[in-house]
């Protein structure tokens, strides 16, 4: 061949290094077992059944990222846990409406492909997957030199889900005198980490030397799909919010019905340390809360008889409590107290 023409790879593009992690990415999903299903993984379209358990299925999609949490990973050279929370980040909003999740595609940008990293990636999605109930039918892997800088890269995830329309969780529900109930979160999940991230440059840390924030700023989403779709079946919750971007602040605000309120009694909250450290570095409480979950990673709006009947379905890690309560207002949101931020759970 000559030398002097022009090639694809030469440009900084391997395909056959693509083609390798696409066949290990058929490899590694086709071994989870349960019906047959289509092969879908290299393929031009995801082709995939819709259950027929459903009378009026309606269909729900999302799409999400992980942010700047993916710039952790690449400080700390770890990628086995961004892929859950990729997974975690669009499920955990699917089933806010009452949404099983089906299946999942994720997109991958890359300045060059370093099949060693992409494959800890997959791991993850593939046991976000696995946690979700849910397949991995399809993707892209984008080799795009001269976009990014060395070794970074983007990665964006989307969810399809199905919802019976008598089981879609709407405002409709939520009713006065209902309980708000917080279900603990993991960690930070994947929000506010351009902040955490600032604190960090500005204070000179060495993530990487310090145990603590290692193991805490790459601690991967929780999902909470089992337990929430099996309350949904079990029809005990009127309402229900993923605490994600904009923090506890303004994600409750989003199920609330006009002329109602959610009372927020803030003392009540169990933080983590994580939340501390943060509190530590000079932000306000106005701050926390609306950048991070600050140990609330999902709320749930039930009426009050039910609160017993859906703690069993709980781990005791994750055991969900009393926060707060839906009143009469104007007000959508209404804090009340002050948080203590460390109050281990």
């Amino acid at each position: 061949m000559n030398k002097n023409l022009f090639t694809y790879k030469k440009s900084g593009v391997d395909i056959n290094a693509a083609d390798k992690f696409i066949k290990y990415i058929s490899e590694i999903t086709s071994k989870k077992k349960g019906k047959k299903k289509f092969n879908n993984i290299g393929g031009f379209g995801s082709i995939n059944s819709i259950p027929k358990n459903f009378k009026k299925p309606k269909i729900v999609a999302c799409t999400d990222g992980v942010g700047t949490k993916i710039e952790i990973a690449n400080l700390i050279n770890k990628y086995d846990t961004i892929g859950i929370d990729l997974v975690a980040m669009s499920v955990n909003d699917l089933i806010v409406q009452g949404a099983k999740p089906l299946f999942f595609l994720d997109y991958i940008s890359i300045n060059k492909v370093n099949l060693s990293k992409l494959k800890s990636i997959i791991k993850g999605i593939v046991k976000g997957c696995n946690i979700s109930n849910c397949d991995l039918v399809g993707g892209e892997t984008a080799e795009m030199p001269g976009t990014y800088e060395k070794n970074k890269f983007d990665m964006a995830g989307f969810a399809i889900g199905i919802v019976d329309e008598k089981k879609i969780l709407n405002k409709n529900k939520i009713k006065k005198n209902d309980y708000i109930i917080a279900i603990p979160s993991s960690g930070l999940h994947s929000n506010g980490y351009s902040l955490v991230r600032n604190i960090i440059k500005q204070k000179k840390i060495d993530v990487k030397k310090n145990y603590f924030l290692k193991k805490e700023l790459i601690r991967p989403t929780k999902i909470y799909v089992s337990e929430v779709l099996n309350l949904i079946q079990r029809n005990l919750i009127n309402g229900c919010a993923n605490i994600t971007g904009g923090g506890l602040a303004d994600n409750i605000k989003r199920i609330i019905p006009k002329k109602l309120c959610a009372e927020i009694y803030l003392d009540k909250i169990k933080t983590l340390k994580i939340f501390q450290w943060l509190k530590n570095n000079r932000i306000s409480d106005e701050e926390m809360l609306k950048t991070f979950n600050c140990g609330v990673g999902f709320c749930l709006i039930i009426s009050p008889n039910n609160f017993y009947k859906i703690k069993k379905y709980f781990s005791k890690q994750y055991e969900p409590y009393i926060i707060g309560k839906i009143s009469q207002s104007k007000d959508k949101i209404k804090f009340y107290e002050k948080i203590s931020w460390f109050r281990k759970s």
